[in-house]
């Protein structure tokens, strides 16, 4: 974790990634699934979606859905509908209620709470089944923005457009990739790996916040 000894007084924003934070990896789960469900190399298949969005431009919003499934299947031969292949992935984003429960403890402390996310329109569609965005002050998107995480400029775009300063900003995702790429931009940072060590990083961070004790 960086900065370790920052204090509440040194927040006023906590961005939380999407996908692997606020909700269970969806795209990652959804992938591996299909690859299994059609006999290939789960890790493959991921790599092959992955590769897609980053290369191809899906994740900033440079390509439509429907031609990403068409550029998946023809790399895979996995030859699903476009419909059944992305309600695999978006049926497997469960919301984690106990981090929209950190969220409202966050703001109830006065401090913004950001979504940070690579998403795509999938976001959108996710925030109309489960009201996401409504718990957050801002939302920032690769789709819409046009930047991803894989690009450090992308901390700077969201401190910038938020109003703080990075030091006083603090960055969780559960890619180690992104969190030493937002500790380069001079953001606080918080590598999500489980409920409790989520728990016990935030306590570090701004040690009066008040969060349930284990994840329900």
């Amino acid at each position: 974790m960086h900065a370790e000894h920052t204090t509440v007084h040194d927040i006023d924003v906590v961005f939380f990634d999407f996908g692997g934070v606020i909700a269970e990896e969806g795209f990652v789960n959804g992938l591996y699934a299909l690859g299994k469900r059609y006999g290939k190399d789960p890790e493959a298949t991921l790599q092959h979606a992955v590769n897609i969005c980053y290369n191809n431009g899906y994740v900033n919003g440079a390509m439509s859905e429907a031609d990403f499934w068409t550029k998946f299947r023809d790399a895979t031969g996995i030859n699903g509908t476009d419909e059944y292949l992305r309600e695999e992935i978006l049926s497997r984003f469960l919301i984690r209620l106990y981090m929209l429960d950190a969220v409202d403890a966050v703001r109830c402390m006065g401090i913004r709470a950001i979504i940070a996310s690579d998403q795509t329109n999938w976001l959108e569609e996710l925030d109309a089944l489960h009201h996401i965005y409504a718990r957050f002050d801002l939302v920032f998107n690769s789709f819409r923005i046009g930047i991803n995480k894989r690009n450090p400029d992308f901390f700077d775009f969201i401190c910038r457009k938020s109003g703080v300063a990075p030091a006083r900003a603090l960055f969780i995702d559960d890619n180690a990739g992104h969190i030493g790429r937002a500790a380069s931009r001079g953001l606080n940072t918080l590598l999500y790996t489980s409920y409790p060590t989520f728990r016990d990083g935030m306590k570090k961070v701004l040690p009066v916040l008040r969060l349930e004790t284990d994840a329900r």
